[in-house]
Order: C-alpha cells, then sequence, then structure tokens
C-alpha cells in the first residue's frame, strides 16, 4: 500500500524532460522512487497513469498523477514551497515563464538539427543558431544563471542545451554553441553543470553519445523522415 505521501518518477535515463523533473526535486530535497521506463515497450502503469500522451514524465505524488513536464515542475514548486524555483516578484515571475514557454516553442525547431538528413542538416543548424542568438541577447543576461545567482525553473527548463548540445555536437561532428559564438551561454552551461545538484545528476556523456547515434541512425532510416 502506498504512504500517503509517496513520490514517485516514471522517466527515462535519456530523457531532458525526465531529468528537469529530477534536478528539481534534488533542489527541493524531495525523496522519490525513480522507475526506469522502456520507451518502446512501455509499462501498463505508464499507460495507465499518463493515457493521453503516454510519455514519459510521469510524476506520482500520493496516487495522483501528473503529466508533462512543465507542469510536473509547477507542480513540485506550488506543493513544497520551500526552496522556491520561481521569483517572488510578480513582474519576474512572469518573466520567468515567458523565457519558458519562449524555449518550449523552439524546442522542435531545435530538435530539427538531430533528426535532419544531409540536406536539410545546414538549414536546420542556421534555425539552431538563431535560437541561440536570441536567447545570448536577451534572455541570459549578464547573470550567471537565468535565476540570478541561484538556479531556478528557468534553468532547469534550459538545462537540456548545457548537457546535450554538447551530446549533440559530438553525434553530428558539429559546433553548435560555440563560446565565442555565444560567451553568455557557454558560461551559464559551465555553471549551471558545475552545481552539486546538477553534477551529480546527469547522464553519462559517452553513453548518451552511443544511445543517441543509434537514435539517429533509427531516425533516418525510418520511412517517415
Amino acid at each position: 500500500m502506498e504512504e500517503e505521501e509517496e513520490v514517485k518518477l516514471h522517466g527515462s535515463w535519456a530523457s531532458p524532460f525526465t531529468y528537469r523533473v529530477i534536478w528539481a526535486l534534488q533542489l527541493k530535497h524531495i525523496p522519490y522512487h525513480f522507475i526506469q521506463e522502456d520507451m518502446a515497450n512501455k509499462s501498463p502503469l505508464l499507460l495507465h497513469y499518463n493515457p493521453v500522451y503516454k510519455k514519459i514524465p510521469v510524476l506520482i505524488h500520493a496516487g495522483n498523477p501528473i503529466c508533462e513536464s512543465a507542469v510536473i515542475l509547477e507542480y513540485i514548486n506550488d506543493t513544497w514551497p520551500e526552496n522556491p524555483l520561481l521569483p517572488s516578484d510578480p513582474f519576474d515571475r512572469a518573466t520567468a515563464r515567458f523565457w519558458i514557454k519562449f524555449i518550449e516553442d523552439k524546442e522542435a525547431t531545435m530538435r530539427r538539427i538531430f533528426t535532419a538528413g544531409e540536406e536539410e542538416r545546414e538549414e536546420a543548424r542556421r534555425e539552431t543558431l538563431e535560437v541561440l542568438k536570441t536567447i545570448e541577447e536577451r534572455g541570459i543576461g549578464d547573470r550567471k544563471f537565468f535565476g540570478g545567482e541561484e538556479i531556478n525553473m528557468v534553468d532547469l527548463v534550459y538545462g537540456w542545451m548545457a548537457v546535450w548540445i554538447k551530446v549533440f555536437e559530438e553525434v553530428l561532428d558539429m559546433k553548435i554553441m560555440d563560446g565565442l559564438e555565444f560567451p553568455r551561454l557557454h558560461a551559464w552551461a559551465e555553471n549551471f553543470k558545475a552545481a552539486a545538484v546538477i553534477r551529480d545528476h546527469i547522464p553519462d556523456h559517452h553513453q548518451m553519445v552511443l544511445h543517441l547515434r543509434r537514435r539517429r541512425q533509427e531516425l533516418l532510416r525510418s520511412p517517415s523522415n
């Protein structure tokens, strides 16, 4: 029988969306039980808890499922108010949510660089660089983190860029987030990865390279691609 306040997380070791939630739970010092999902053979529990999208991550709290990583982050922040992930000032909070919405709207564009074939590859890279330029010039500013001196929800949502873009660069043999072209984003990424709560909870780089190389080959062989 589940304990009243038990927290479980259905996710995948290779999913950046899963890690958003892991990082939030770690920042809030919330104990949880991680359930590794095989996305090629989804568990009956995952399909039960997320029958609409059938995706990870899914957070289970006191038996209730919460789906979609951005929604889960808001839920965690509201349920455990200690160590807040959003600013208290209404304008600053609205600004944080704006930048979260921005990258969510641009994620499909940025993913094209990983899924594009040779003919589309340079165009996909150009589109990704345009997104990075906007964040560099308008988003991060000269702050250590999006949240200032402390990691906040915006950093967690953008965190995949600090970790996964390095993997993309190796898999694709292509420079994406160059430190000379994007000095602010590069500095932010290094600060983010160096924070103990992040550093101790990121996937192994070599394993991710192997995984994403296989995944890219599968995608390129797919008839829909």
